[in-house]
């Protein structure tokens, strides 16, 4: 299966014949194994973990060197996102070169021209399945510093925590509601392993191995800045902990006293429940006798029914007219 946004790509399948081809951005399908047939080498960077460990070569960095003839760039909704890499690829890539930008006009994909305007000539070359598809030759670097891009808040709810962000983070520049409801209802100790599930900039893990030192905290997501953000917050608040990249239990290990989350629900423009389902239904195969799984969750979501039907009862701990934490006993 491939995507609206690569249907149009594959009606230009000439451009790209005898290239080096370099995917980026939002791509999630297997169009990369569709261009090895006509091309002479194929990339792919992409920040997305449940993606990447299905492809069998993917970069999943948050920086990256650009070597190749034609640079094809999946546009998302998320703003700072694209503009943080099509800046960074474009920076170190030679001038004259090529890229491709393809994406949903709901995606916003048409702001692609204000864009890069500045930096060489863009033009619309295709336009179907509600997509548009731009060519890009480059004239004038941008630049580009990545320490620029980082972002520090406090706040009262996080006491002297500091937290640090990279652009497209969940919650990157303030703490969000939901996670701050999560954290008021940290009052009894913590103690054992803990696992924060969609960890972003690590602020739910991070404060509990603050005030709570000998806690054994991992904290994961599957986005590449969430967790150069979550590694950040930890050394700058000289803490210790894991932070790696799974697909909600795809690389987890172990039984956990505590898994807590603050759940993503939103994919792309979309809403998604499958990692907050899966997160439910395998929870209780990654706790201890005993164990807890705590979550935050807008309150009109389903999930009080999903709780009830894999772990028989719950037990809700705070709510607001916005938001509800959930609490389940393995």
């Amino acid at each position: 299966m491939i995507s609206l946004e690569s249907e149009v790509l594959q009606r230009h399948l000439p451009l790209f014949s005898g290239k080096s081809i370099l995917l980026a951005g939002g791509i999630n399908d297997d169009f990369p194994q569709i261009l090895q047939k006509h091309c002479q080498s194929v990339q792919v960077w992409s920040w997305y973990f449940d993606y990447a460990k299905t492809q069998s070569a993917v970069n999943f960095e948050v920086e990256f060197q650009p070597q190749s003839d034609l640079i094809i760039y999946y546009w998302t909704k998320n703003k700072q996102e694209v503009n943080f890499q099509l800046m960074q690829l474009l920076a170190k890539s030679k001038i004259g070169q090529e890229v491709l930008i393809i994406g949903e006009n709901r995606c916003g994909v048409r702001s692609a021209e204000k864009l890069l305007e500045p930096y060489g000539e863009i033009g619309k070359i295709d336009s179907a399945r509600r997509c548009g598809l731009y060519h890009f030759s480059l004239q004038k670097q941008p630049h580009f510093d990545l320490q620029s891009y980082w972002k520090c808040y406090q706040n009262d709810a996080l006491g002297d925590l500091r937290i640090f962000s990279l652009p497209g983070v969940f919650s990157a520049n303030e703490l969000d509601n939901g996670t701050s409801l999560l954290l008021s209802t940290l009052t009894s100790p913590i103690q054992g392993k803990v696992l924060d599930v969609g960890c972003g900039a690590g602020v739910i893990g991070s404060m509990i191995k603050k005030y709570y030192p000998k806690t054994d905290v991992t904290m994961t997501d599957i986005h590449a800045m969430a967790i150069q953000s979550a590694r950040q917050t930890l050394a700058e608040n000289q803490l210790e902990g894991q932070v790696i990249a799974s697909d909600v239990f795809s690389h987890i290990e172990g039984k956990f006293d505590l898994i807590i989350s603050n759940p993503p629900f939103h994919d792309g423009i979309d809403t998604a429940y499958r990692a907050v389902k899966e997160l439910i239904q395998q929870a209780k195969w990654h706790l201890t006798a005993g164990g807890e799984l705590r979550i935050v969750a807008n309150a009109f979501l389903p999930y009080p029914d999903l709780l009830a039907q894999h772990f028989g009862k719950f037990e809700v701990l705070a709510q607001t007219t916005k938001f509800k934490v959930y609490s389940v006993r393995n």
